[in-house]
């Protein structure tokens, strides 16, 4: 991480990642996404992490691709490379690590930072947080699993005119569309964020990677086959630890302990 441009620290099994090129609104460039993949590799790989948070540094959440990268003939590596290397696999590994990932949007999220935002299993949002589908702005169709994620959160229609007309929706607005699960004053925002991802990162982490895995699948499965891998996700939640210790703790009155197998 030669800029580093990836910041990554973990505190009481909650890894926080910060996208830190505030100078520009934390857009990605080459080295910063491949960054962002190994730091996201090391955490889902990690047994010390739980739950993993993803913020930006300054004002911004991200703004999307650096665009003086796609305008230097010395530096652009190409749509197909930049989707391909850069991006794809950073929603891949959104999606498949089976750890609970939270948004924290501190500010703007535009074209591929509202789309990673939006891949993540909870958004929360400062009051100062925006999204913008700023792809049609410049000619560009929405990426970055945008045209996957944001119809099904919001519905066709809704997708379809937020992407075509490029608007800006503020926190407020995002929480009334499901784009967001709650929205916090900007003064204590990454106070409420640990909060939240300090509950998750206590709760039986397997299972919450077993419902995570659940999710994915019920994007392409009919019912039959969902019924189905539930009864075998089901079986192998109950022959963990956690279960064993979240019904013991039931009986005896008490707080569970849980461990995350």
């Amino acid at each position: 991480m030669s800029e580093n441009s990836i910041l990554h620290k973990i505190e009481n099994n909650v890894a926080f990642i910060t996208l830190n090129r505030p100078e520009v609104f934390n857009s990605f460039n080459r080295e910063m996404a491949l960054s962002m993949q190994s730091v996201l590799k090391a955490c889902a790989s990690d047994n010390n992490v739980r739950a993993i948070v993803i913020t930006g540094s300054g004002k911004a959440f991200c703004a999307g691709q650096d665009l003086k990268e796609v305008t230097d003939p010395d530096l652009n590596p190409g749509f197909k490379a930049i989707l391909d290397e850069h991006y794809n696999p950073i929603i891949q590994l959104i999606r498949n690590t089976e750890k609970p990932i939270v948004a924290a949007v501190n500010g703007v999220a535009a074209g591929a930072g509202a789309n990673i935002a939006l891949a993540c299993d909870i958004v929360l949002a400062s009051e100062q947080a925006s999204f913008i589908q700023a792809f049609s702005k410049i000619g560009l169709i929405p990426d970055s699993g945008g045209t996957f994620f944001l119809p099904r959160i919001i519905g066709f229609q809704k997708a379809s005119a937020l992407m075509m007309l490029g608007d800006k929706v503020t926190a407020e607005a995002a929480l009334s569309l499901g784009l967001v699960y709650k929205v916090f004053p900007p003064s204590f925002f990454m106070e409420d964020v640990t909060q939240i991802t300090s509950t998750l990162a206590s709760m039986p982490t397997k299972a919450l990677g077993l419902t995570k895995r659940l999710l994915n699948q019920s994007m392409n499965n009919t019912l039959e086959q969902q019924l189905a891998m539930e009864s075998e996700l089901q079986i192998e939640a109950s022959a963990s630890n956690d279960y064993k210790e979240g019904v013991t703790a039931f009986v005896e009155k008490r707080n569970p302990q849980f461990k995350g197998n």
